[in-house]
């Protein structure tokens, strides 16, 4: 009885991150309800908290499966980049761009996930975030192969949320007065120069 009690909380788990990643995806975070998952997945409002302790975690698990195909984008990107170490790191960024314009939503509920102040975010969040950070780290590494290990991790961060925030005003056109054909000129002259300086 409880495999059976556990196999259809499983379940229903999948059914909402299904459900809750297609709305996010079609109206955005703003526009996830309890009441409409519930409807859709054909249960109690209740029962979604009986699964997630709040929509904060629900989003979290929607978020994670959006890093991952992130990763994956990233992953093929590079597969096909040159050893240049540099262009690996323009080519990811592109790849970041792109993913960025053409799942803007999703993308954006990547980082509008409201948490409590101080809360840190779980584990396996921190590893997906970890993963997509090692693809900037490793190039880096080479590029700069006499800094030390937290100097890397410094510009690893440094330099997605340069390129973060390049992409962010960009596919706002009205704020950052650049057209979206120039997004990845931005990035490659960005990351091209603080790469030359080393």
């Amino acid at each position: 009885m409880a495999r059976q009690t556990e196999s259809r909380r499983a379940a229903l788990r999948e059914t909402l991150i299904g459900i809750a990643e297609r709305k996010i995806a079609n109206d955005g975070l703003a526009a996830l309800r309890a009441r409409d998952l519930a409807t859709e997945a054909g249960c109690a409002v209740g029962a979604i908290y009986n699964v997630f302790g709040d929509l904060t975690e629900l989003v979290l698990a929607v978020n994670a499966r959006t890093f991952h195909r992130l990763g994956v984008d990233v992953a093929a990107a590079l597969s096909e980049a040159p050893a240049d170490a540099t262009e690996q790191l323009v080519i990811m960024a592109q790849a970041y761009h792109r993913f960025a314009a053409d799942n803007q939503n999703s993308w954006r509920a990547l980082f509008d996930v409201d948490r409590a102040p101080g809360e840190a975010a779980p584990d396996w969040y921190l590893q997906e975030m970890g993963r997509l950070f090692s693809y900037i780290s490793d190039p880096l590494s080479v590029v700069f192969p006499d800094r030390d290990a937290e100097d890397l991790t410094l510009m690893t961060r440094a330099l997605f949320s340069s390129v973060h925030g390049i992409v962010l005003l960009g596919l706002d056109e009205a704020s950052a007065g650049v057209s979206a054909d120039n997004i990845d000129r931005m990035i490659a002259i960005v990351l091209r120069q603080v790469t030359d300086s080393s």
